[in-house]
């Protein structure tokens, strides 16, 4: 199974493409998608458009997880947040994938096996996990990875409690 792990931003986007073969993860791709300081919001969600559309299209994963709108203090970034999920939303669908949703505390749960993990902690199972030699940077991008992680654990895991039903 090959997902697609997406920390949506309007500033920075990160990915991470993985792959499962059985218990084993490997990280195909991760970046970041980047918009210009001072672009008005709709030209930032239609660049990040222009970047994931074609990446779905050439990469053709079998899930996408993004991480779901957490909100706190600052109501304006979790708005930009919401839009740029919006924006994964919207070519998800296009292209007829499922999307999985997962919160932050689920991400820390499934990479750490604690959901008040440090975000170093969560970095550094990252990078075990999946066998990299270094954290991926920007730390939006160990994020997408670690939310694509999430999803192969999670999902796994809902597969083998739905065959015991």
């Amino acid at each position: 199974m090959i997902i697609l792990g997406i920390d949506p931003g309007t500033a920075i986007m990160g990915y991470g493409l993985i792959e499962q073969k059985g218990n084993t993860l490997s990280a195909l791709d991760y970046s970041c998608w980047r918009t210009p300081a001072h672009t008005p919001l709709a030209e930032r969600l239609l660049m990040l458009y222009e970047n994931i559309e074609p990446y779905l299209r050439i990469h053709t994963p079998d899930h996408i997880a993004v991480e779901e709108l957490f909100f706190n203090r600052n109501t304006t970034t979790a708005l930009a947040v919401g839009h740029a999920r919006g924006v994964v939303l919207l070519a998800g669908a296009q292209h007829g994938l499922p999307i999985y949703e997962y919160t932050p505390l689920q991400v820390k749960q499934a990479v750490v096996g604690y959901g008040r993990a440090e975000k170093n902690q969560v970095q550094q199972m990252v990078r075990g996990l999946l066998g990299l030699n270094e954290i991926p940077k920007p730390d939006d991008t160990a994020d997408a990875l670690a939310i694509a992680i999430c999803h192969a654990h999670s999902f796994a895991l809902n597969q083998r409690m739905g065959d015991l039903r």
